[in-house]
């Protein structure tokens, strides 16, 4: 909880391979970022080889614990309708990654699991320790490697 009473999360990163490149990445690709249906980044602490980065709170936590039926800690289903908004909501964070920012933004990394929501339900694409970025106009990038779950 910060001192004006919002609830944040905060994501601990383990020692990254290289200097911290994920955690440069992320620091730097969702800074850059301001969408309806991206993570807001609110702050970050690096010390030494400990790293956070301080997030808003997502309530309702990953799409994942609604989708797969066979998990222990699946809640209540949600209606095709709520589903349907989700599906949007995502498109439309991936249309500003992809068009919407001045320094274009591959995530490379979307599944369930970093797919959050809020209190209503609202999807917000989170975790860009993978992503790539790409300038304004380039039509094909480059990868080294799989990269992604």
């Amino acid at each position: 909880r910060l001192v004006d009473g919002r609830l944040v999360a905060v994501k601990v990163l383990n020692e990254s391979k290289g200097k911290g490149d994920d955690f440069i990445n992320e620091v730097t690709t969702i800074g850059r970022t301001n969408h309806h249906n991206i993570v807001r980044l609110l702050g970050f602490c690096s010390e030494g080889s400990k790293r956070a980065l301080i997030y808003e709170f997502m309530s309702n936590g990953s799409l994942e614990k609604f989708i797969y039926v066979d998990k222990p800690r699946m809640t209540q289903p949600l209606a095709w309708e709520n589903l349907y908004q989700i599906a949007i909501g995502i498109a439309k964070g991936l249309e500003y990654l992809h068009r919407g920012c001045n320094t274009h933004i591959l995530h490379l990394d979307i599944k369930p699991h970093n797919i959050l929501l809020d209190e209503k339900f609202c999807p917000k694409i989170s975790d860009f320790g993978l992503a790539k970025q790409c300038l304004t106009g380039e039509s094909a990038v480059s990868l080294h490697g799989a990269r992604g779950t």
